[in-house]
């Protein structure tokens, strides 16, 4: 495209990735002090306003957001998946790392990718997918995280790997070292998710649809690692749920919000500062919020518990300790305590919920299961069971008229019934 202007390039590239999605999708712009300025469109009006935005450091997100906050837990549609290669940090050659993702990586260990995004400095690898819910998330991250650890080698950068990631967009100039920003569009076949994880992940399959008889033996890691992405997540959103539910005024409980909320995010992202930046923007929506500097401070040992969390060494303490592992292992028991979650609020959550509510919903998932399966509800089966009742009734109310003399016994044998249920039915006569 290089007739083209940068503004037709930019248009060009965000039509591209995001042609007929729905949601918002955020275009950031990097300021001197090296934040993001950014602003939230919808699809149609993205190609009008782009051109607005030009210039250096100019970045979209490859996902779309129910509403305008760019944040995990908002994420609308998963639209693509992505690895970012910092290959510049080994002194590799961006020909030769061309050249030997091409001969080793795509279609045999890895997808071939939709569009590679020349940044100036790195590349950028997406591949773009039917668009899934904010549900598929777990998978969508186990899926992402495989991609990154297959390029590690290449300089693939696990912290730029959370769905609400933004990238620099083609026309655009990176201000390090002025170079124009391309993008190369290799194939618009759209990826489905589930299949790639069938592809390429099939370790997973039994997560996903877990077979009838539980297997024996060991999760491999790779489960391992999709269960923990399926809990932090749903703590998360658990989290978020219940700032919702107490019309965001938290007072009380804001730094025990915020700290739960850096950590959960710093383990799902792995990206420590963009989990304390998520975690300011959280705060800010309190009816209260606190101050930058509390925050910061209330949060502080979030950060250093997920580093204990990925150091080799002091998971090897903690497991010898008789702990699951290093870093924050809290109960359902104490977080509802510490937030002083009620019953009725336990009641809109995903994971965070005590014994009672656990026994609620195990009987609630009985009964329907009961009712699937044909057996009736209870006021309709003792509705029956009363009708079968009259009907004996009348049968014994015409044999006791055609033999008025029956002793009970008597009774009994003419009717069928036991002498027990024949002194029980008298009594109704």
């Amino acid at each position: 495209m290089g007739n083209f202007s940068a503004a037709e390039k930019a248009r060009y590239h965000a039509w591209f990735q995001h042609n007929g999605a729905d949601g918002w999708i955020t275009v950031a712009k990097k300021t001197e002090n090296g934040k993001f300025h950014q602003y939230h469109f919808q699809p149609e009006e993205l190609a009008t306003q782009l051109t607005n935005w030009l210039g250096e450091d100019v970045f979209f997100s490859q996902n779309t957001f129910y509403r305008p906050q760019r944040s995990i837990e908002n994420i609308r549609q998963l639209r693509s998946l992505y690895v970012d290669l910092d290959f510049y940090l080994f002194n590799f050659d961006p020909s030769w790392v061309m050249g030997k993702l091409e001969h080793e990586f795509f279609g045999k260990i890895i997808p071939e990718p939709n569009v590679i995004i020349f940044s100036g400095q790195g590349i950028v690898l997406i591949w773009l997918i039917d668009p899934v819910p904010h549900k598929a998330l777990p998978l969508w991250q186990a899926v992402q995280n495989y991609f990154v650890n297959q390029l590690s080698e290449l300089g693939g950068d696990p912290k730029a790997a959370d769905a609400a990631r933004v990238f620099r967009i083609a026309g655009s100039v990176n201000s390090k070292n002025g170079a124009e920003v391309r993008a190369e569009y290799r194939h618009d076949f759209k990826y489905q998710l589930r299949q790639i994880q069938f592809d390429y992940l099939p370790d997973l399959n039994d997560e996903i649809k877990p077979p009838k008889k539980k297997r024996m033996g060991r999760k491999k890691k790779v489960a391992q690692l999709f269960n923990t992405y399926k809990l932090h997540y749903a703590r998360l959103m658990d989290l978020v749920k219940l700032v919702e539910l107490r019309d965001y005024a938290v007072t009380g409980h804001r730094e025990v919000i915020c700290f739960l909320y850096r950590y959960w995010l710093c383990c799902y992202s792995n990206d420590p500062a963009e989990a304390l930046n998520q975690t300011m923007m959280l705060n800010l929506q309190f009816t209260h919020p606190l101050t930058i500097k509390e925050v910061e401070r209330a949060t502080r040992s979030a950060e250093k518990a997920w580093e204990a969390r990925n150091n080799e060494e002091a998971n090897r303490i903690a497991i010898e300790k008789g702990y699951p592992g290093a870093g924050y292992n809290i109960s359902n028991k104490k977080l509802i305590s510490w937030l002083d979650i009620t019953d009725e609020e336990q009641t809109h959550l995903t994971t965070i919920i005590g014994q009672g509510e656990k026994r609620r919903r195990n009987t609630v998932y009985q009964r329907e299961k009961r009712r699937e399966s044909g057996v009736q509800a209870r006021a309709e089966y003792l509705q029956k069971e009363q009708q079968k009742t009259m009907d004996k009734l009348s049968i014994l109310r015409v044999v006791t008229q055609e033999n008025p003399g029956a002793s009970v016994r008597d009774l009994a044998r003419l009717t069928g019934f036991s002498v027990g249920y024949v002194h029980k039915l008298k009594k109704q006569l």
